[in-house]
């Protein structure tokens, strides 16, 4: 599988996002537990902040790379899907 694709910012910034957004779950629930805090606290804001900012930079990927190569593109949004599924695990399986 060639994935030369993989350097442009657009490719691995949000495969970036998504693994600081599960370092960021990993750490709170290390420090702070898995009781459920009456507001969301800054942590919450960072990881809501992390994923949601990785639309764009998805969405700008798929525009300009699509069309040369459509199936290193394919290839690529499958690992940010991935990665961001990943990060989005611990959030559901604890109830966060």
């Amino acid at each position: 599988m060639n994935l030369t694709k993989l350097k442009h910012p657009s490719a691995f910034a949000p495969i970036l996002m998504s693994l600081a957004a599960l370092i960021l779950v990993l750490w709170h629930v290390a420090v702070s537990g898995v009781a459920r805090e009456a507001d969301e606290g800054t942590a919450a804001h960072l990881f809501q902040l992390l994923m949601a900012g990785q639309v764009p930079l998805v969405a700008f990927f798929v525009v300009k790379y699509f069309r040369s190569s459509p199936g290193q593109t394919f290839s690529i949004i499958g690992l940010q899907i991935a990665v961001a599924l990943l990060a989005l695990a611990p959030v559901f399986i604890l109830g966060l």
